[in-house]
């Protein structure tokens, strides 16, 4: 089997409360392989939004490792780190986070800028990925412009722009309907199908779902690891 992409070994994350120490997440095992797709579940206060955070590393844990992409990423410094996220990781959140003066193009070359990709390459990555997404024709519109489907969409694409090996979605439908959430989860599905790994925080089943392998947290722990019927399609 090949090495994973993502290994978090004893993962523990605590916070101080006014009632004293909260543990979060306590001592985590977890190894996620290229082209996976994961859904990550539990309740609220289960530990699973707080383990998104630490894959993204948006936090640091309080115990344990995490190995991304091989790289111990409690021994990075913050550049290395920077750089490593950028080109391993892509984000979608729920709230989409699109730049609301910014064109939809714009929004989608946004990490380029920050890898420091020239203006023109940039512009042309992130059109592309707008005609992927079925929004070329909208480039140049604002992102209030268009549906939250649509928005979804567009941040997908910006979450694609860096050619990412690992896209961590948290909540990625939690403010669509139905028959919009089915269809971004479609594109999720095309997405693995290219040997994109993706890792869905969510609490709804239908949603979980559409995913391969779904893990469940309960009170900070992994109480299940199971493949999934879409396993095996």
């Amino acid at each position: 089997m090949t090495e994973p992409v993502i290994r978090v070994v004893g993962l523990g994350k605590s916070y101080e409360t006014a009632a004293g120490l909260f543990p979060a997440l306590r001592g985590v095992n977890l190894d996620i392989h290229p082209s996976e797709y994961i859904a990550i579940m539990g309740p609220s206060g289960s530990g699973k939004s707080t383990f998104m955070n630490l894959l993204g590393c948006l936090d640091t844990p309080s115990a344990g490792d995490y190995f991304l992409a091989g790289a111990n990423v409690a021994q990075m410094d913050k550049d290395a780190l920077a750089i490593l996220r950028n080109r391993t990781l892509g984000f979608v959140f729920q709230g989409f986070n699109l730049l609301p003066r910014m064109s939809l193009q714009d929004n989608v070359a946004l990490p380029l800028v920050y890898a420091a990709v020239d203006k023109e390459t940039r512009r042309a990555a992130a059109r592309e990925l707008l005609d992927k997404v079925g929004l070329g024709k909208y480039a140049e519109s604002l992102p209030n412009r268009i549906s939250g489907g649509q928005q979804q969409r567009v941040a997908i694409a910006r979450a694609l722009v860096n050619k990412p090996r690992l896209i961590l979605a948290d909540e990625p439908t939690g403010n669509l309907d139905s028959h919009t959430s089915e269809e971004i989860m479609r594109l999720f599905g095309e997405l693995n199908a290219e040997g994109i790994t993706i890792v869905i925080v969510t609490h709804e089943l239908d949603i979980a779902a559409h995913a391969k392998r779904q893990v469940r947290f309960l009170d900070g722990e992994i109480v299940s690891d199971h493949l999934t019927e879409a396993a095996s399609c």
